[in-house]
């Protein structure tokens, strides 16, 4: 389990929506970008689940940390699953700037004929 520290506030939740987390506010930094999310945190004594929302990215410092726990752990994984379906997630394939488009013959901008010509 990991404490996560943001805004001055602190909150709980499993590994993986904390590492999935801290990848995602820094892959929204690095585009320049803020975005709200949402993660499940569970109580002190692990007795409550509840959300918190965030908003991650420039500006927004998300500080992530070991918990010693004894309780059983919750399975938060779809929550960390959602966080990396996130389109700036890293290593997504379909990202804006993975995406490779198709340049056939009619693709190419003439500016001479004020639109596509063949190159």
């Amino acid at each position: 389990m990991r404490r996560i520290t943001y805004a001055g506030e602190t909150v709980i939740t499993t590994d993986d929506v904390a590492d999935a987390l801290v990848d995602l506010t820094a892959a929204v930094a690095s585009a320049g970008r803020a975005d709200a999310v949402s993660i499940p945190i569970v109580t002190d004594r692990g007795r409550e689940v509840g959300e918190a929302e965030l908003i991650i990215g420039v500006g927004n410092d998300v500080l992530s940390v070991p918990v010693e726990w004894s309780a059983e752990q919750p399975d938060f994984s779809a929550a960390a699953q959602r966080l990396r379906q996130h389109p700036l997630f890293p290593g997504r394939p379909d990202t804006a700037a993975d995406i490779e488009f198709d340049e056939g013959p009619d693709m190419h901008w003439d500016p001479d004929l004020d639109g596509f010509g063949r190159a």
